[in-house]
C-alpha cells in the first residue's frame, strides 16, 4: 500500500481531537460497525448488526473522504417487516441488492407516493422527505446499499435533531408529482434524467469510445441532488483506460467477473478481484482500471459526489481526458507494462482471447504527440 506518512506520537496527539467527528460519533451511537475499507468483496454477504432505530440491520462502509464528502451503508429489512420512517437533510441514493418491496415517500404538505422495487432497482430519496422501506416478501430479507452525503451535513450542523427532524419541504426537489418515481426519463447526452431505474443490470447504455475498448456508459442525477451516479459496461476480453479522480466513488459490480488495479502515481498497481456484489472505492487521485476477465460483459454502478469529477473549463471530467492533453486518463499506449501483462495472463488462465488489439490500434491516429524532453 502507499505510505501513510506516519508521524511521531507527539505530533499525532496535537491533532487527536480533530480525528473524531460529529458524524463518526453519530454512526457509533447507532450501534453499527464502520468498515474502513476501499474494497469489500461482496456486499451481499457482508456482516450486519441489528439497527434498533431503523428496525433492520446494517453496517457502514467508510473511505478516506468520509470526513468531507460521502459515505456508504448496507441495510437489510427482515422478511415481512418494514424500516421505521425517516427524513434527513442529506441526500441518499439506493441500489437494491436482493429481495423485493416498496418505498413510500411523503412531505409535510401531505403529498405521498409509493413505488415498488426489486433487486437491481436504483433510486434516490428526495431531500428531507419522509420515506419508509417495506419488504414485500414474508420469507426472504431485502438488502440494499446506499450512498449519502451525510458526513459533511452532520459535521456542519453538529445537531442530529436538526438534521433528522427539521420541517421543510424542498418543493423544487419533490412536490408530490404522481410520476416522480416512474421509469420514464429524458436522455441528454450521457445523462438520463430520471428518479427511478427499475433494472440497472439490463438498462441500455450509450457508446463511450472515449473510455476505450467499445464500452457503454450512462449517467444519472436523481432527485435533483448534488450527488450523482453512472453505469459503465465493457465487452468480454477488454478493459477500460486507467484514470484518476477525486475521492468518494463507490464502484459496485452489477454483472460479470474480473478485477481492478489501483495505484498512486509512481507506484506499482495493486489488484482487487471482483464478482457480482463487490465494491471498490478508489482513493483520492489513485489511478485505477477495470478489467473484464470473464465470459460475459462486465457492468458496474458508481455512486459518487460531484466533487469526485475534477472538470476542465468545458465541464468535461478530466478522468475522460488524456494525460497528454493535461487530463487524468492514461492512453493505452502509455499504460504501465504490468497492466497489459496481468490482463494477458489472466485471460490465458481462463481460456479467453483478448479483444484489445483493435482498441490499441483505434487510439493511435488521434494520439497527441508526447512532448519532447529538453
Amino acid at each position: 500500500m502507499a505510505k501513510d506518512a506516519v508521524v511521531s506520537d507527539e505530533l499525532a496527539k496535537k491533532f487527536s481531537t480533530e480525528k473524531d467527528t460529529p458524524y463518526l460519533r453519530w454512526v457509533r451511537g447507532e450501534g453499527l460497525d464502520i468498515i474502513g475499507a476501499h474494497y469489500v468483496r461482496n456486499l451481499n454477504t457482508v456482516e450486519l448488526k441489528p439497527w434498533a432505530r431503523r428496525g433492520g440491520s446494517g453496517v457502514y462502509i467508510n473511505h478516506e473522504a468520509s470526513r468531507t464528502s460521502n459515505d456508504c451503508y448496507v441495510c437489510e429489512i427482515p422478511p415481512g417487516k418494514k424500516l421505521e420512517p425517516q427524513r434527513q437533510l442529506f441526500e441518499e441514493m439506493v441500489l437494491v441488492l436482493s429481495g423485493r418491496g416498496s418505498t413510500t415517500v411523503w412531505n409535510d404538505e401531505g403529498k405521498r407516493i409509493t413505488f415498488e422495487w426489486k433487486a437491481g432497482a436504483l433510486f434516490a430519496i428526495p431531500l428531507n422527505c419522509w420515506h419508509q422501506h417495506f419488504n414485500g416478501s414474508g420469507r426472504e430479507p431485502a438488502r440494499y446499499v446506499a450512498v449519502t452525503n451525510a458526513p459533511p451535513v452532520i459535521n456542519l450542523y453538529e445537531d442530529v435533531n436538526f438534521v433528522f427532524n427539521t420541517r421543510h419541504d424542498f418543493k423544487e426537489r419533490f412536490a408530490g408529482e404522481p410520476d416522480y418515481f416512474s421509469a420514464k426519463g429524458e436522455q441528454k447526452g450521457f445523462l438520463l434524467q430520471t428518479n427511478f431505474v427499475a433494472d440497472a443490470v439490463n438498462l441500455p447504455l450509450i457508446s463511450a469510445k472515449e473510455r476505450g475498448a467499445g464500452g457503454g456508459h450512462i449517467r444519472f442525477n436523481m432527485a435533483r441532488g448534488s450527488m450523482n451516479s453512472h453505469i459503465s459496461q465493457f465487452p468480454v476480453g477488454t478493459y477500460k483506460k486507467g484514470h484518476a479522480h477525486g475521492p468518494g466513488a463507490h464502484v459496485i459490480i452489477l454483472s460479470g467477473e474480473g478485477y481492478s488495479l489501483m495505484w498512486p502515481e509512481g507506484e506499482e498497481p495493486r489488484r482487487y478481484d471482483w464478482e457480482i456484489g463487490t465494491m471498490v472505492v478508489p482513493p483520492n487521485m489513485w489511478f485505477h482500471q477495470h478489467f473484464n476477465s470473464g465470459t460475459m460483459p462486465a457492468r458496474y454502478l458508481a455512486f459518487k459526489h460531484e466533487g469526485v469529477a475534477i472538470r476542465n473549463g468545458q465541464g468535461v471530467p478530466k478522468a475522460w481526458i488524456s494525460k497528454r492533453l493535461g487530463g487524468d486518463q492514461i492512453d493505452y499506449a502509455d499504460e504501465l507494462p504490468a497492466v497489459r501483462k496481468i490482463f494477458t495472463d489472466e485471460l490465458a488462465r481462463h481460456g479467453i482471447s483478448s479483444r484489445m488489439d483493435a482498441a490499441y490500434a483505434a487510439e493511435l491516429p488521434d494520439l497527441t504527440p508526447l512532448a519532447k524532453s529538453a
